[in-house]
């Protein structure tokens, strides 16, 4: 009966003490989402705060560190106790002890600091791996490619000697003694092949004892890099990469601009190329034009003096009309009385002609025809 009374009391209490039954649902929903995500910020770095313990040994742990690792294991240790009653007073007393035993930024910087130079050199003990793989692979099939090529080299002169050119005429069939001496002379090869590797061999084995030396003696006199000179050199590594990368930028620049000057240049030849055709179609129309001016100037004088003729013989005639005095009427009437009179002999003496001409032909018939009966050639008509 105490033990329920006491149970009520604590109930109320906590219901009294409780600060989310004032809550609504969408504020406990976003209250609980919030909490679930830094439950998995702290998942994270609890993982990685554990992974960094593990990595490095308890004495190299700060006061605050080691407690936030013994807090830790002594968290995971507790989670097994049952009760509702004690979780909740866990849950009301967990924050002040993780507040004095919570790292601080600094240590969590280190951390991460740690754990992101663990990355690197896993990253690069896994690209070393994978070069080092693809690299045997590389070789592996460059290997693979030379023994095809031998086998076909052997297949082809094993066709060429044996199959078809060791074979009787007269048996068709392969003669063993070319078979055995084939085998002997690529066995004899291989042996050769075999002592050149086994000489090269001996030389690489020779160059590498030397350079082990050559190790070994810049160790003992510290002419060896080590990291930090390794650091020195990815920084001027990193820096003439970067100017690299500037160069790259300015070549890129000036091949752009070489190639708007290329286009504008480009644009201006064809300017003028079309300005240099234009000019000649001028120059030849300015030719014609200029011939076409000089055929007129010649016209043209040649015209002025065919008017000043022109206006001499006008003037002549101008001066003629002016001196030309009309006939009297009876002068004018005798003259084409006597007009009349000539016109009337011209055409009775034409008449006359052409009566003459008729006889004349007729004569010429009447001759030629005498001519023809009498045998005389007929040219003597004319004689």
């Amino acid at each position: 009966m105490a033990e329920s009374e006491t149970m009520s009391i604590d109930t109320s209490n906590e219901a009294q003490d409780d600060p989310l039954q004032d809550l609504s649902y969408d504020k406990l929903e976003e209250l609980v989402e919030a909490t679930l995500r830094s439950n998995e910020i702290l998942k994270a770095e609890t993982f990685m705060f554990d992974k960094y313990t593990k990595r490095i040994e308890p004495k190299d742990l700060g006061p605050s560190q080691a407690a936030a690792q013994g807090f830790q294991q002594s968290s995971i240790s507790g989670q097994d106790q049952p009760t509702a009653r004690g979780n909740r007073r866990r849950s009301r007393s967990r924050p002040s002890h993780t507040d004095k035993m919570q790292l601080r930024a600094e240590q969590k910087c280190d951390i991460a600091q740690r754990e992101i130079e663990e990355i690197k050199e896993d990253k690069s003990r896994h690209e070393d791996e994978s070069e080092k793989i693809v690299d045997n692979h590389k070789a592996e099939i460059e290997e693979a490619e030379l023994r095809l090529g031998e086998i076909r080299k052997s297949h082809y002169e094993f066709d060429r000697d044996i199959v078809k050119g060791a074979v009787n005429s007269q048996t068709n069939k392969v003669v063993a003694e070319k078979v055995s001496r084939y085998f002997e002379d690529k066995l004899r090869g291989r042996e050769t092949l075999v002592g050149k590797l086994r000489l090269k061999n001996s030389t690489l084995k020779v160059q590498k004892k030397k350079l082990h030396m050559q190790l070994k003696q810049k160790e003992e006199m510290g002419e060896v890099l080590n990291e930090v000179d390794f650091q020195q050199l990815k920084i001027e590594n990193s820096q003439y990469l970067e100017k690299i990368e500037e160069r790259n930028q300015d070549l890129l620049r000036l091949k752009l601009m070489a190639t708007n000057t290329l286009q504008v240049l480009n644009s201006y030849k064809k300017k003028l190329h079309t300005l240099t055709l234009e000019s000649d179609r001028l120059k030849q129309e300015t030719g014609s034009r200029e011939e076409l001016l000089t055929r007129i100037d010649a016209e043209t004088k040649m015209v002025e003096e065919e008017r000043a003729k022109a206006e001499q013989i006008n003037k002549r005639y101008r001066q003629q009309l002016s001196d030309y005095k009309v006939p009297e009427v009876m002068e004018y009437v005798t003259e084409k009385a006597d007009l009349y009179e000539l016109n009337k002999k011209v055409k009775s003496w034409e008449r006359k002609v052409d009566i003459a001409e008729m006889a004349l032909n007729t004569h010429r018939k009447t001759w030629s025809k005498i001519q023809m009966e009498s045998g005389q050639p007929r040219a003597a008509l004319y004689a």
